[in-house]
């Protein structure tokens, strides 16, 4: 049985390969998808990939994620730096969540330098392109394993 883990993408991120390429990277969000399927599948995981423009859009798939999805692995884009919606929005799911940015935001403007969701989020990715998506599927699959999942009730 695989476990299904929601991945996010905020807005902008539709134009992936296309918007700043020197800054995102030449990979398409369809790239970003193939890999997250390719990756999720060698770890036993299962995703479902969305991503919308909207962040109402973005609220009220963090609340499927609730009874549907066993972990959420987020690229917020510029709503990282700007939504409390979204970080209560994760915060009550009460799910792992992995947030990913592809770029290094802190070496970026400083505007960018906080984001609201890292405080719903149990790990942070950033800078690592969209091998930062692998990375927070191998935590996200550390993170859902039945030996953390026995070790975190014991806590």
């Amino acid at each position: 049985m695989t476990l299904p883990v929601l991945i996010l993408n905020g807005p902008n991120l539709n134009l992936l390969g296309f918007r700043e390429p020197e800054v995102y990277g030449h990979d398409t969000l369809a790239d970003v998808e193939a890999l997250c399927r390719s990756h999720a599948a060698g770890l036993g995981l299962s995703v479902d990939c969305r991503q919308s423009n909207h962040e109402g859009q973005l609220i009220d798939w963090v609340h499927e994620a609730r009874t549907a999805f066993s972990g959420i692995i987020i690229n917020p884009g510029a709503y990282s730096h700007t939504s409390i919606a979204l970080l209560d929005a994760l915060k009550a799911v009460q799910k792992p969540v992995a947030e990913v940015h592809l770029s290094n935001i802190h070496q970026r403007e400083t505007f960018r330098h906080h984001s609201y969701v890292s405080q719903a989020a149990k790990g942070v990715i950033c800078g690592l392109g969209i091998q930062g998506y692998s990375a927070a599927l191998d935590a996200m699959s550390r993170w859902l394993s039945p030996s953390a999942q026995r070790t975190t009730k014991e806590i």
